[in-house]
């Protein structure tokens, strides 16, 4: 019985000390990596382009995995590229996910790196810009993927890069993003088992990380409102019907839903109007107006309810002030949800590679991600990583044109994804 103690302890020496050699190995490989990681993020950032359009964005994308010969795919979901990377051992497949477009964001921020791009979008002449972070997404995956390529004789399975289009949403008229992926069955050949992503944070210090086991961003539904009313001249509104006066009504009118029948102390709510169209002079009431916005669930059963009061609300409102109104709700973004048994076995993974103190429970937040997709059809783990220079009080949020991140938090986002995939799939 001694013999096989001391056996047991010479082994379980052994495969610390293999264990800690493969951290030092990781490590020097994503250190040599980071200049390279910054400079295509860069050359990203300069060269901005817009969901479903990500035409060049894609096509370095393509030549860098097809340089570390790997298996490469392109055109997926319209301009999305992907790639398998077969490891030195058979066992399951997991798969690393990085969103790839910008936004119609005019930039402000005074980089040398600035992007200057402009575009028409929606019919209005835009600068573009990765205002949201997807630049940093893609130059760390790329850099997983040179990464695992390096050590793929360790990996005890398969690791799929997936590069995604149009996480900001297709142009009208067109699918794209998450949802069309799964679609073309970008989780198959081979079967996915797990996914993780990441997504950079503008409020959150370098070099922590931020998650949170189950619900972690809200369902996002888009809802677009159609009041009529009876045209007629300013001076006289009693001789028509307001169909902007209506709609401020049911501006209030959705608020109350939230504030008055919501229990927000279960989880969060949130309505939106973010557009209003209507009329052409100052002195006609119109005849019409529109109302375009979102609704922000974290739960499904508040998401039913909300739908149904609307629905409810809005055709009762408008009558009573002698219009009509409609609304049309899309079905949208699902709730962003962290498998609770795959976020807590890979939680270690996270305080090993950050320190525990880095790594920061956090709470639900009311943006939406289409990420969601890929965890309606298999288990999936998604965070944040710091991206705030530590020694800044206030930093510009998301989508904005002063949006800013300090670069030197990337490193440990490429450093936790390649060890998320290695570490998932020994277990």
């Amino acid at each position: 019985m001694r013999f096989l103690f001391v056996v047991l302890l010479f082994l379980g020496n052994v495969m610390v000390t293999i264990a800690q050699n493969q951290d030092v190995e990781i490590a020097k490989t994503a250190a040599s990596l980071e200049k390279k990681i910054i400079a295509w993020r860069r050359d990203f950032h300069q060269n901005p382009e817009l969901s479903n359009r990500e035409f060049e964005t894609a096509k370095k994308i393509a030549e860098h995995l097809k340089k570390l010969n790997l298996e490469v795919t392109e055109n997926v979901a319209k301009t999305g590229v992907v790639a398998l990377l077969k490891g030195g051992k058979p066992g399951k497949t997991v798969a690393l996910r990085a969103d790839i477009d910008a936004l119609p964001v005019t930039e402000r921020v005074d980089v040398p790196f600035k992007s200057t791009v402009t575009t028409t979008y929606l019919d209005k002449d835009v600068g573009v810009s990765h205002a949201c972070g997807h630049d940093t997404h893609i130059a760390i995956l790329m850099g997983v993927a040179e990464l695992l390529v390096a050590h793929k004789e360790a990996l005890e399975g398969d690791v799929k890069f997936i590069f995604q289009p149009a996480e900001e949403g297709a142009p009208p008229g067109e699918e794209g993003g998450a949802s069309l992926m799964v679609k073309e069955g970008v989780l198959k050949n081979p079967d996915v088992d797990a996914i993780f992503g990441l997504h950079i944070a503008s409020d959150t210090p370098v070099n922590t990380i931020v998650y949170k086991p189950g619900g972690t961003m809200a369902a996002s539904q888009r809802f677009e409102i159609e009041v009529k009313g009876e045209q007629t001249h300013g001076s006289t509104p009693w001789t028509g019907v307001d169909p902007i006066v209506i709609s401020a009504q049911i501006i209030t009118g959705l608020q109350t839903i939230i504030s008055r029948e919501m229990p927000l102390t279960q989880e969060a709510a949130v309505i939106t109007v973010g557009k209003i169209h209507s009329g052409v002079r100052s002195n006609i009431i119109p005849e019409t107006a529109t109302l375009i916005g979102t609704i922000r669930t974290l739960d499904y059963n508040m998401q039913k309810k909300i739908n149904r009061r609307l629905r409810e609300m809005i055709p009762a409102l408008a009558k009573s002030f002698g219009g009509e109104a409609t609304i049309t709700i899309e079905s949208g973004l699902p709730i962003t949800y962290n498998d609770p048994e795959l976020t807590a076995q890979m939680l270690p993974t996270l305080e090993h590679v950050a320190g525990k103190t880095n790594v920061i429970l956090g709470k639900a937040i009311t943006g939406a991600e289409d990420f969601s997709f890929f965890q309606k059809e298999i288990p999936g783990f998604y965070f944040f990583l710091g991206g705030s220079p530590i020694d800044t009080e206030k930093t510009a949020p998301h989508h904005t044109p002063d949006f800013f991140i300090d670069e030197s938090g990337m490193l440990l986002g490429v450093k936790v994804m390649s060890q998320l995939a290695i570490d998932y799939l020994k277990k």
